[in-house]
């Protein structure tokens, strides 16, 4: 296959670090800025633990220099994606399959839902449906990632953990050639991935977990384990984690969650959300896909979350 990784910072460099050493697709990349000046220089460097590697690999700018691609993986942050709709619509040739791999709700979120909001646009996420029409949700693969990934400098990426596994699945939950083609080539470069039948549910899986953990951690400018450890915090984040959960209960979702094992775990983590590195790098931050968008299905179903409101109030005039 033709794959391009678009959007190559640390989970997405990752991705395409891994694919390009595997050797077993056309691989490339699109980045900017000082991130592609390293990755045109000496590839990407990959550092898991006491390992390291490193992969040249074909990048740009422009991604209309490459041409159509089988398969596009987007990694994108929510904010980000509009802008670059046009860029992205010139890697498509007839049967070019998007797999997004972000966190939050996506903007295709509604597409072939089944629902009685079936086919609905989110404007916050895709303002004016630049992405939708640019770009066809018909292309769309869902994709979830569990990686913990940081741009530790221009063209070299840390993984805090090596148990990284990647989830994609097709928005009607259906199989298909596309969907396995792209698991397929995840797995044989060492990306461990699985086809999801319900992608929408594994997006809230990790979702419920960004909710109760993310905002403490942009107010603090702490990772994880260092929020955990202040007094009265483990009941606090327990207590965020079950509003989150009940949010997406509202949604449909029936996936179990143990939250007294979930805080134990996040008690362990040295990691910072991507979130909080996107507040100290500058970048735009995914409050909306996070934060904004879930506690509006929240509300519109009843449903109660002082904490989770509160906190997300804060992480705004943060990030003003």
């Amino acid at each position: 296959m033709k794959v391009c990784v678009f959007g190559a910072g640390a989970i997405g460099g990752y991705l395409a670090a891994l694919l390009a050493r595997a050797g077993n697709h056309d691989v490339s990349a699109v980045a900017r800025g000082r991130q592609l000046a390293a990755m045109k220089d000496k590839g990407l460097t990959v550092r898991v633990g006491n390992e390291q590697w490193q992969t040249p690999i074909r990048c740009t700018d422009n991604a209309a220099q490459l041409g159509a691609q089988d398969a596009v993986i987007v990694t994108l942050k929510a904010p980000t994606i509009a802008p670059a709709a046009a860029s992205l619509k010139s890697l498509l040739g007839r049967d070019t399959a998007i797999a997004f791999v972000m966190n939050g709700i996506p903007w295709w979120y509604y597409y072939k839902h089944g629902g009685p909001r079936d086919g609905e646009r989110i404007d916050r996420l895709d303002p004016g449906g630049t992405i939708w029409d640019a770009l066809g949700p018909q292309r769309v693969l869902g994709g979830v990632a569990y990686c913990s990934a940081t741009l530790t400098s221009p063209g070299v990426i840390g993984i805090d953990y090596a148990d990284s596994h990647f989830e994609f699945g097709e928005p009607d939950g259906s199989d298909s050639a596309r969907l396995n083609s792209i698991v397929a080539a995840m797995n044989a470069a060492g990306a461990t991935s699985t086809a999801s039948r319900n992608i929408r549910e594994r997006i809230w899986a990790k979702l419920v977990l960004n909710m109760a953990t993310g905002p403490s951690a942009v107010l603090s400018k702490s990772p994880l384990r260092d929020v955990i450890a202040q007094e009265g915090m483990r009941d606090e984040v327990e207590a965020m984690l079950n509003e989150a959960l009940a949010i997406a209960r509202a949604a449909g979702m029936t996936f179990d969650l143990d939250t007294k094992a979930a805080v134990a775990r996040i008690a362990k983590s040295a990691h910072k959300p991507s979130i909080l590195q996107d507040l100290e790098a500058g970048r735009p931050m995914e409050i909306d896909a996070l934060y904004g968008i879930p506690l509006e299905i929240g509300r519109a179903s009843g449903v109660e979350t002082p904490k989770l409101a509160l906190l997300t109030a804060l992480v705004k005039a943060r990030a003003r």
